[in-house]
């Protein structure tokens, strides 16, 4: 094989791999359920093909969704100058899960996906986490220095509250349609850090 059809075919693959990974990007912004035949189908590939460039759909989904979730920073910037917790974790509640309802096909996937293979948990975006401690920034001189283990448990407890677990069974077996199941879920972060800060007096 000459070094020019060595090279046509290493920019082959690249092309064949981005068109995989743009097409799983396209139809995960949809909402739509997201599979690897749809992705392989949209993509104009054979699945098989699309499983030689990703062992599993969550590492697909992984890639995919890569630089599409702002940084914690970012996505607080319009509560940047609150140094109110309970209006920082609000926010931050409010946007995930409407990022999550805006993206479920892919996420109702890749929860699926590390439900029945827990060893694939690692792909899963830890979006929460950098909003939760991002949000309460204001706690950390004040409840994460007197108390930290109750700093900790705050961070958990809101970590099960702001989450998409909690907006689906909001949403899929307590028959809330999706603003209530968002409303329910930011009352419910905004009572327990609430009840943090006053602890803290």
């Amino acid at each position: 094989m000459t070094a020019q059809a060595g090279t046509g075919r290493t920019n082959q693959k690249q092309r064949t791999r981005n068109a995989i990974v743009a097409a799983a990007r396209e139809l995960i912004g949809t909402g739509a359920e997201v599979t690897m035949p749809a992705i392989a189908h949209a993509a104009l590939v054979s699945e098989a093909t699309a499983y030689r460039y990703f062992p599993d759909l969550p590492s697909l989904i992984s890639e995919a969704l890569a630089g599409v979730w702002p940084p914690p920073a970012e996505a607080l910037a319009p509560v940047a100058d609150s140094a109110d917790p309970v209006e920082r974790i609000a926010f931050a509640c409010e946007f995930l899960l409407r990022g999550i309802l805006a993206r479920q096909g892919s996420v109702r996937a890749m929860i699926a996906a590390t439900i029945t293979r827990p060893e694939t948990v690692t792909r899963r975006p830890g979006i929460r986490f950098g909003l939760i401690d991002h949000a309460l920034l204001p706690l950390q001189d004040t409840l994460g220095a007197t108390d930290p283990d109750a700093f900790a448990q705050l961070t958990r407890d809101l970590a099960i509250v702001v989450s998409a677990e909690a907006l689906f069974t909001l949403t899929d077996l307590c028959g809330l349609d999706p603003e209530e199941a968002v409303s329910s879920a930011v009352r419910t972060a905004k009572t327990l850090t609430r009840a943090a800060v006053r602890s803290i007096a």
